[in-house]
């Protein structure tokens, strides 16, 4: 029975939105869970859940080669591609004093990474007739311009096209390609500066004055794996209480 469950791969999964989505979907599929720094936090996820875990730099292709001949050796197939691996920049920079060295590390794990593992795993989806879904977790950063993270709006813009390409080449092949972006979301990556988007939020920010929750992002991805959005190739979910709506 347990064979039978489809098998899902989630990058960054060992904490924040990642680890979300994996507890989301641990009854229901063979979770595999990737993580690259915090071994610790991938082994009491795989505690909680029973999910297998593999160490992976999302920007390494080494490490994406890796990960592809794992998943298809101990598991044979993939149904679900959630590309959530993502990193902030180590330091806040001006865009002005912004450094090259901070600029690739970002677009090689933020960007260069997740679209070249969907590459791999697109081609294993299609190889073996699996008319599997795809996402891409990027961010509203993706259109919203801060002048002092420059090179994470970057590459989450880029991202946002890299969903694109993938829908269009793989729709034809019942492979369906999802954009799920979130807005201000309750994690460590924004644990410095919570207290300050708190207090935007409560001075109207968001049409929905909360912040948002990892649940909340694992609820839409579980609307994607129930083949409920089927319909909907390369569809962009905001998951962002309403921060992309214009209002005057």
């Amino acid at each position: 029975m347990e064979n039978s469950k489809p098998v899902a791969l989630i990058t960054g999964a060992s904490r924040g939105i990642g680890r979300g989505v994996a507890e989301e979907l641990a009854s229901t599929h063979r979770v595999i869970a990737t993580y690259r720094g915090r071994r610790d936090a991938a082994e009491s996820l795989a505690a909680a859940t029973g999910c297998a875990i593999h160490a992976c730099d999302i920007g390494s292709a080494a490490d994406r080669a890796a990960l592809v001949e794992y998943v298809r050796s101990e598991f044979g197939r993939i149904d679900l591609l959630v590309n959530n691996a993502g990193m902030a920049p180590r330091v806040r920079r001006d865009l002005l004093e912004a450094t090259e060295e901070s600029f690739d590390e970002l677009i090689g794990t933020n960007l260069k990474g997740p679209h070249f593992l969907t590459q791999q795993f697109a081609r294993m989806m299609l190889d073996q007739k699996i008319q599997g879904r795809i996402v891409f977790v990027t961010s509203i950063s993706s259109y919203t311009a801060s002048v002092n993270r420059g090179e994470y709006c970057i590459s989450k813009a880029g991202l946002s096209m890299s969903v694109a390409l993938y829908a269009a080449r793989l729709a034809e092949f019942g492979v369906k390609v999802f954009e799920i972006r979130p807005g201000i979301i309750r994690t460590d990556m924004i644990s410095a500066v919570e207290s300050v988007y708190e207090e935007k939020i409560a001075g109207g920010l968001l049409p929905q004055r909360r912040m948002g929750e990892t649940s909340d992002i694992a609820k839409a991805v579980r609307a994607i794996a129930n083949g409920l959005l089927d319909y909907s190739a390369g569809q962009v979910l905001n998951v962002d209480g309403g921060f992309h709506l214009r209002t005057l």
